[in-house]
């Protein structure tokens, strides 16, 4: 059988390149099809599979600083073609892959995400160019057009694969689409609890260091907390979170080994999650270390976090909920190996075996 994967921009290793990662173990041989590529920055884990990238990769500002060029990322995304016809195409995507223009008999998107800066224009805020106070004259008029090429791209689908509950109803609401929920996978290997006699004193934040993921709320709480908060992560926000720390007991890391988090993690005494997470792949794998999780209620944060069982939930994005909950959290006792069984739901077999269903379903019954 002839694959051909479709991903959005390489230019970076987070939680969709990872799910990348087992999606070429299910399909070791298939072709590989991206807007940006950066070997080093993927650690040439995707070499061997890449076989087109569009006009934008030509130019090394734009594999830097992507976010800059959002405008012509459909124009590259309808331009990346190929001569190939595939049995099956699978774009794992938040947003452009789908519209790549190769051709297939079928085609599944493993959706991490409707076009976010299409249809969620706060998330826009990241952007350096378009200040915020000239968002009704520039931003808003580029979602409305990032929005059409989104909708029509989505009609290159044959099936639709969610990672959350969350991204399920947004591709109903967006598209007008059902959608099957599969979960990201996460490597037990990599993540699982790690035995040890430290006490647990520290609470745990990882991940890119975006606006929307909260870290300056929980950086206030722990101003006011006095506990100490270890943030794992690099990204546009590291000099503004910096300088909301009033709390001695609150530090940053960055560049740390798997292995280093997995310890971390194991090590915490809970992980602080206040954003809307289409999942929260860094939430998983801590549950699956056995650590407790604070959670907002909302996106990946309301399915990962079951109240009282395996973390605690608040429902406010203010730095006063977070301090409610940690409270509240420190009056609990929690059972880690039985949170990392509930993390189970997440692991890559069950993953790789749920992906392996639907592609038989949709006809593909002799191939895996």
């Amino acid at each position: 059988m002839r694959v051909a994967i479709l991903h959005d921009y390489l230019n970076q290793f987070g939680g969709a390149e990872r799910v990348l990662e087992v999606l070429l173990e299910i399909f070791p041989d298939a072709d590989l099809y991206t807007l940006l590529y950066d070997r080093e920055k993927t650690f040439g884990i995707f070499e061997r599979n890449i076989v087109g990238t569009s006009i934008l990769n030509r130019f090394p500002i734009v594999k830097r600083k992507h976010r800059l060029f959002i405008p012509l990322m459909p124009t590259a995304s309808n331009l990346l073609t190929s001569n190939k016809e595939y049995d099956l195409v699978i774009s794992s995507t938040a947003g452009y892959a789908k519209g790549f223009h190769i051709k297939g008999k079928y085609h599944i998107s493993y959706c991490h995400s409707p076009l976010r800066y299409a249809w969620e224009v706060d998330y826009l805020k990241n952007l350096p160019f378009a200040p915020w106070p000239l968002k009704e004259m520039v931003v808003r008029p580029m979602a409305k057009i990032l929005r059409k090429w989104d909708i029509h791209a989505a009609t290159h689908v044959n099936l639709f694969v969610t990672n959350s509950q969350y991204i399920k109803e947004k591709v109903r609401s967006y598209y007008k689409r059902e959608a099957i929920v599969i979960y990201p996978p996460v490597n037990t290997k990599i993540f699982f609890p790690e035995p040890t006699k430290n006490e647990k004193e520290y609470y745990l934040m990882t991940g890119r260091l975006l606006y929307y993921k909260g870290f300056d709320i929980a950086i206030k709480a722990f101003n006011r907390l006095r506990k100490p908060l270890i943030i794992v992560g690099s990204g546009p926000e590291y000099a503004k979170l910096k300088l909301l720390v009033k709390s001695p007991l609150i530090e940053f890391r960055s560049s740390i080994s798997d292995n280093e988090l997995r310890r971390l993690y194991s090590n915490a005494k809970a992980f602080i999650f206040p954003q809307i997470e289409d999942f929260g792949l860094v939430a998983a794998e801590a549950q699956l270390c056995g650590t407790p999780i604070i959670a907002f209620n909302q996106g990946g944060g309301a399915e990962i976090v079951i109240h009282k069982k395996n973390g605690v939930h608040f429902n406010e994005q203010t730095p006063e909920a977070i301090e409610r909950a940690v409270c509240e959290f420190e009056t609990l006792v929690f059972d880690r190996k039985a949170i990392a069984k509930t993390g189970e739901r997440f692991t890559k077999d069950q993953f790789v075996n749920n992906f392996k269903k639907i592609v038989r379903a949709s006809g593909f019954k002799e191939t895996l």
